[in-house]
């Protein structure tokens, strides 16, 4: 029998109202954005699921916090009330905050490289993490089970570790060559699925054999923790927040973009549970890349709020709602035949690109040329995981083929309603009938580096 999808936890205090455009301005908003979502006027799309990152609504207890602000240059009460709540549900001893994950990423990630240690292995690495990996010197190495490949076949862990894989890898470059293992929980560039607990307590394993360090790339670690007890057997009957600081026992590092599971428009955490060096090379080193070690680029009120949203996110009833939400968005797809990564992830329902256009090469990025049929469509805005987003191989500079050429409709938390998500399907549905009017895109400026934030493109004549 089909599940029925729950009503919000929550009820409507404020509206922001939408601009409605016409399909003829948005074709030249479009061309004039270069064929890149990014670029465009927020004002200019009327449903934005461009990504879940600081975009969702902050509750009214969060906006209260914001008052209480404390903004001392160092040592501000702001900052000690949200050290308490991270190491109250992380277990952790050490706390840094960051102006957000990437932030975060740049402090540590240089850390953990030497002249030896020059790979980090992961299930999947997500774009600025593999850019943090590359500018500090160390090549990113994905390591994820096949059947994340297969978008049509359930797996209830497609963002699970290839254990055989990771042992391989490690024998085969050295462990002393290898900087950490990076968890990505849930693993976004898989479709944002799940990581079992099981997965993670073996590679734990795998990293004491070798004497290797973990680092949980955590931005959406509290929706892991609620598919782990929807789908893994023994943990029914325990809350989120136990599973995630049973999560958090197998890591040595946790970075997380506060701004997905903190419920918070801006915010990272650097959090490490053991190594008081490792703690204090970030903490010299965190002043010239964002600010004071108390702060960390961000202001007493975000870390107000950020307290407050971190205990917010491991709330059950939201995240009931939260995920059947994208389980709303996926099965309208999936009843029409648009193929996507089944089963749907926490955060986003990834559209399978390649079958939709399998006429378009990937350095032609197919994935970016449904993303801005659906844009031209109905004015939503999605975002493209595949090959625009992978970039070039750092050696011979060609362009990398991603094994997954998905289109990302991401929902931010709190913001929309099942009824905005009925028009986003009735637009996707449109644009995979016309599929095969779709044309490829070419470059018209390429940055070196995240080249899908910036970049400029035109169809391909």
């Amino acid at each position: 029998m089909k599940q029925d999808y729950v009503a919000p936890p929550y009820r409507i205090k404020m509206v922001e109202p939408i601009k409605i455009t016409t399909r003829g301005q948005r074709v030249k908003f479009l061309k004039e954005a270069g064929y890149n979502p990014f670029s465009l006027r927020s004002e200019d799309v009327y449903i934005d699921l461009l990504t879940d990152s600081g975009t969702g609504a902050m509750s009214h207890h969060q906006w209260a916090a914001l008052m209480q602000g404390d903004e001392a240059y160092a040592g501000s009460r702001s900052f000690y009330k949200l050290e308490k709540t991270v190491k109250e549900i992380t277990g952790y001893n050490y706390f840094i905050p960051a102006h957000q994950g990437r932030g975060a990423e740049q402090v540590v990630l240089p850390q953990l490289v030497t002249q030896e240690k020059r790979y980090f292995i992961s299930n999947m690495h997500f774009d600025t993490t593999r850019a943090h990996v590359e500018l500090a010197g160390a090549r990113a190495i994905d390591c994820v089970v096949e059947a994340c490949f297969d978008t049509a076949t359930y797996h209830p862990f497609k963002g699970n570790f290839n254990l055989d894989k990771l042992t391989q890898l490690i024998e085969e470059k050295g462990a002393k060559h290898i900087a950490g293992i990076i968890m990505t929980i849930t693993n976004n560039s898989a479709g944002g699925q799940p990581v079992s607990y099981k997965n993670m307590q073996a590679v734990r394993k795998i990293a004491d054999k070798y004497n290797l360090k973990i680092i949980i790339d955590g931005a959406r670690y509290a929706e892991n923790a609620y598919f782990i007890k929807q789908r893994e057997k023994g943990f029914t009957n325990m809350s989120i927040r136990e599973i995630a600081k049973k999560t958090f026992d197998l890591g040595d590092i946790f970075l997380m973009s506060a701004k997905k599971d903190g419920l918070s428009n801006i915010g990272g955490l650097i959090v490490i549970k053991a190594d008081e060096t490792l703690y204090n090379q970030c903490r010299t080193y965190i002043v010239p890349m964002e600010g004071f070690p108390t702060y960390g680029g961000l202001t007493g009120r975000d870390m107000e709020a950020l307290a407050v949203g971190l205990n917010e996110a491991l709330d059950e009833n939201y995240m009931q709602h939260r995920l059947d939400q994208v389980r709303f968005l996926g099965d309208k797809l999936q009843a029409a035949g648009v193929p996507i990564q089944h089963p749907v992830g926490g955060h986003a329902v990834f559209v399978d690109c390649k079958k939709i256009a399998p006429h378009i090469p990937f350095n032609e990025f197919p994935a970016q040329a449904v993303t801005n049929a659906v844009y031209i469509e109905a004015g939503i805005r999605p975002v493209e995981i595949g090959s625009f987003l992978l970039g070039r191989d750092p050696d011979t500079n060609e362009n990398l083929e991603s094994p997954l050429e998905l289109m990302r409709l991401t929902i931010p938390r709190r913001t929309y309603t099942y009824k905005h998500l009925d028009v986003v399907a009735k637009a996707v549905i449109a644009v995979y009938k016309n599929r095969n009017n779709l044309t490829g895109l070419t470059f018209e400026y390429e940055p070196p580096v995240l080249r899908h934030f910036t970049a400029r493109l035109k169809p391909k004549k």
